[in-house]
């Protein structure tokens, strides 16, 4: 019965070039869609590895201070907000704070071992109240503390589990280790962190690494802080940290959001290209569903007297409808099987970097998807041609 089904779909395959053809496009738009939705759902389900209710982001604009002027004024603000009531803690950061648009990236490597792996990651800016601000977990080591405030030959420096697996492919830990970035720059590793995805949960986890901050840095223009503040805060909180910073500083000017807010404007921007590739898929979708009731309509038009024979001759209603069903599935292979040979492409050439369970994961959504389509748009027509009476339908011819 298949076999009879794929030789009288091939020799139609002409008459059904079209309907293949928007079988085949429904297929890689379906795929796109399912790579996309596959790849957003496994970053979302990975942990952020920090807590973002309660903290706020305060942004401080010295304007036209002079410079020798801004660090004795940043610590005026520091002392000032950290002895404000409803603060909880605060720590000194910079602009890629967490769900900013902004990011901070360099590539590491191990400075000893035989290959000398490196680890592209993000960098991160962070003091010791980092780790209290944003709920920071250590798997091993510790977080910075005064013990770095001393001089010493190789600058401290904390990295993430993803990294220590990244740099020390063969286990080993990644404590005490010496890392290289790319200014040739060397740093010891103190700690390893749990994940820091600042990114947001759609965002790829990737290898990160926190530099330490001093309290008495000038070097840089480190004019961001994260506060957390106790729950329930509001604006009354926010007009008083913006009052005592002025008060503080001397006028500097100020603004401060809540990193849930951050979080949802990011998550809105990070949706908005999958929703586009969404509607489309919708529109295709329907187009090609419109298309395969057609030709199945059509054809079992056309095909009255051929469906009344079958049934003179004993054919049953449910084997006529088994038979338009089969061969709208099998006109859906034929495009299907196209279209898997060019999916099949991304994982073997590695596009994007995206793992190949991600793109073999989508194919399996796509296809499942098409012929769930095909199923849905045949089941009407197969009904009809199982009503056809033998009497009937050859009357009529």
């Amino acid at each position: 019965m298949i076999r009879h089904l794929i030789t009288l779909m091939w020799n139609r395959k002409r008459a059904n070039g079209l309907l293949i053809l928007e079988i085949l496009l429904a297929f890689v738009v379906l795929f796109a869609v399912s790579s996309v939705g596959v790849y957003s759902w496994l970053n979302y389900r990975a942990p952020l590895g920090f807590t973002y209710d309660n903290v706020w982001k305060v942004q401080l604009n010295p304007g036209t201070q002079p410079a020798a002027e801004q660090f004795a004024s940043l610590q005026r603000v520091l002392a000032r907000l950290r002895s404000t009531p409803g603060v909880v803690t605060l720590s000194r950061s910079v602009d890629n704070t967490p769900f900013a648009f902004t990011t901070n990236t360099a590539e590491f490597k191990a400075r000893e071992g035989k290959n000398r792996p490196d680890a592209y990651g993000d960098i991160y800016d962070a003091g010791p109240e980092l780790r209290d601000v944003m709920g920071l977990r250590m798997v091993a080591g510790r977080w910075f503390d005064q013990r770095d405030e001393v001089s010493a030959r190789y600058p401290p420096i904390i990295v993430t589990e993803l990294t220590q697996a990244a740099l020390f492919p063969d286990g080993k830990s990644a404590l005490g280790q010496l890392i290289t970035d790319n200014d040739r720059e060397t740093y010891r590793i103190v700690g390893v962190s749990g994940p820091y995805r600042a990114g947001g949960e759609l965002s790829e986890p990737q290898p990160g690494y926190f530099l330490y901050i001093s309290p008495q840095d000038t070097a840089r223009a480190l004019f961001n802080l994260l506060v957390r503040v106790q729950p329930g805060s509001g604006a009354a909180l926010e007009k008083q940290l913006n009052a005592e910073i002025r008060a503080a500083s001397g006028g500097w000017a100020s603004s401060i959001v809540a990193l849930p807010d951050e979080r949802a404007t990011k998550l809105k921007f990070s949706l908005t290209p999958p929703a586009i590739l969404g509607v489309v898929c919708v529109f295709l979708l329907v187009n090609v569903a419109l298309g395969l009731f057609g030709v199945l309509w059509l054809n079992i038009n056309q095909r009255r007297a051929e469906l009344g024979v079958r049934r003179a001759l004993g054919a049953t209603g449910a084997a006529i409808s088994r038979q338009v069903l089969g061969e709208i599935l099998v006109l859906t292979t034929f495009g299907l099987g196209l279209g898997l040979l060019v999916a099949a492409q991304f994982p073997l050439l590695g596009v994007l970097d995206v793992k190949a369970g991600v793109y073999g994961t989508a194919m399996a959504l796509a296809a499942s998807g098409l012929y769930l389509l095909a199923t849905v748009c045949a089941l009407y027509p197969s009904q009809l041609a199982a009503g056809i009476q033998p009497a009937v339908a050859l009357r009529e011819e």
